[in-house]
């Protein structure tokens, strides 16, 4: 029976004993059970459980195991807690089961699916809309091609790290999943420009763009996303290490309605690339930006001038950073909840102080991270005593901070995760031990 292809999914996790108590009391009660409550009702409820419990439901009594097993019940499903037992033929018979109900679908780290079993789900599920494949490595462009030969509603799509996906899968897409609004092709390192290009061209309602680890990205592939997809709102080039300032000026430019970009990584781009976020994109709410160690001060300035919707900001490794640019953010950025400023070694207590006695701060502050800031002491500490929902500080080796301090700021901040290093204490020399430590030469030199 197909149950049992469907219930081997949560094969190991059912509570066997729970089961069979549950379906002898519903076993001997089944037709009250069926009187009191109507199928539509039951169908109703059956559509609020996940996996485990429709699978559990299914195995209470054969009225349960049709009403669980309906293809309406099914519509959005997640496997990531099972992958390690999801098999081809687990997929194929969900496919067959759930058909045209199935709306969403996260295979998260199934690593045994493979592109026979995405061929049935492709031409059973054809109303499918959001489709999680990360990290299904064995996957291959034939999978895209399936879905975009079936697939046509399909909105949202996720491939992160599908090593064997290639150009041809984003210009199959392109051509026949129109409606795409948001991709992940993180760690396809295969995907190059031209693949990118096709997929602008195709797919012009692209909202997110996410290519982490993409390293043949050039700006040509952002140009064509600037050109062709207007209402991106998401973009993350992190380690896509050649783009430039040309590429991120003009998405810029073209994309105003951008709020969450990341450019972690990119560590050819200069203060211009924030000069035109700033300029054009005043919606920005998050801005990662680790490793680019040519952004200074003069970048910041004018993001916190324009830009006033900012609440995340990661300027870890932003290395040639003052004070000046948290003088900046405190006074410009009243709504900032996350800022890393680890390895921005020219901070000071100076900029701390800023930033914590600014109103924004004391509001909204939740998150500060400085590791590796050399130059930090306890009076930075000090002045983040006002911060009232501060809920976590980041401090390893930051070598001028002492427990003493930390404990100063806990007892006005009882909640607060303070994370430190403190290196152990160097043991004093042995000077009992008859043994020589060094030789004649040594101690002479």
């Amino acid at each position: 029976m197909q149950m049992w292809s469907v219930t081997s999914v949560v094969k190991g996790h059912a509570e066997h004993f729970k089961t069979i108590l549950l379906g002898r009391v519903f076993h001997e009660e089944e037709a009250v059970i069926n009187k009191k409550l109507p199928k539509e009702l039951l169908l109703r409820i059956f559509s609020y459980l996940d996996v485990v419990s429709l699978c559990r439901c299914a195995q209470v009594s054969k009225t349960w195991n049709v009403l669980a097993l309906d293809g309406s019940n099914w519509q959005r499903i997640d496997l990531f807690n099972f992958q390690t037992d999801v098999e081809g033929s687990v997929i194929e018979n969900l496919s067959r089961r759930c058909g045209g109900f199935l709306r969403k679908l996260s295979l998260r780290g199934c690593q045994s699916v493979e592109d026979s079993s995405m061929r049935t789900l492709a031409g059973y599920c054809i109303n499918v809309e959001d489709l999680n494949l990360n990290g299904c490595k064995n996957i291959t462009d034939a999978t895209c091609q399936s879905l975009a030969r079936h697939c046509k509603k399909l909105s949202r799509l996720d491939l992160g790290s599908c090593s064997k996906v290639t150009d041809f899968s984003l210009k199959t897409l392109a051509d026949g999943t129109p409606n795409l609004t948001n991709i992940n092709i993180s760690w396809c390192e295969a995907v190059t420009e031209n693949g990118v290009e096709a997929l602008a061209r195709g797919c012009p309602k692209l909202k997110s763009f996410i290519s982490k680890g993409c390293l043949q990205i050039t700006d040509k592939a952002i140009y064509c996303l600037a050109q062709y997809c207007p209402l991106l709102q998401v973009v993350n080039l992190h380690g896509c290490v050649s783009v430039e300032d040309s590429g991120v000026s003009k998405l810029a430019q073209c994309c105003p309605g951008l709020h969450n970009v990341c450019l972690s990584g990119c560590v050819r781009l200069t203060d211009a690339s924030l000069v035109a976020l700033a300029q054009h994109c005043h919606s920005l709410s998050t801005l990662e930006v680790a490793g680019c160690a040519q952004f200074t001060d003069t970048g910041f300035q004018a993001l916190a001038r324009n830009c006033r919707l900012l609440e995340k900001m990661d300027l870890e490794e932003c290395i040639l950073i003052t004070d000046q640019t948290l003088i900046h953010l405190a006074m410009g950025c009243p709504r900032l909840e996350k800022l890393s400023l680890s390895h921005c070694e020219l901070i000071t207590d100076d900029g701390i102080r800023s930033l914590g006695t600014s109103p924004c701060s004391a509001e909204h502050l939740t998150v500060l991270e400085l590791d590796n800031c050399p130059l930090i002491t306890d009076t930075s500490l000090e002045h983040l005593i006002t911060c009232h929902n501060l809920q976590r500080v980041e401090l390893y080796d930051c070598q001028l901070i002492t427990r003493a301090g930390i404990r100063r700021l806990r007892n006005h901040l009882p909640n607060i995760r303070v994370h430190a290093y403190f290196a152990p204490v160097t043991p004093p020399p042995n000077t009992s031990g008859s043994r020589q430590r060094y030789c004649r030469c040594c101690a002479i030199l």
